[in-house]
């Protein structure tokens, strides 16, 4: 899996740790950065869908 660097303000960071750890959602950032990534994506989609901006997939 490719390995990316991104600048985070700290309040942003210190928000994602609540959901992180033992007592959270996430095992870890890197899981609660992707699961984000992948709903923020699925919400994209969405609205592309309904404004007919998608491309058609190959069968």
């Amino acid at each position: 899996m490719p390995k990316i660097s991104v600048e985070i303000p700290q309040e942003l960071l210190d928000d994602l740790d609540e959901h992180v750890g033992d007592d959270g959602k996430f095992v870890n950032r890197s899981d609660a950065i992707r699961s984000s990534i992948r709903k923020t994506l699925d919400v994209l989609d969405e609205i592309d869908a309904r404004h007919d901006r998608l491309e058609p997939e190959d069968s």
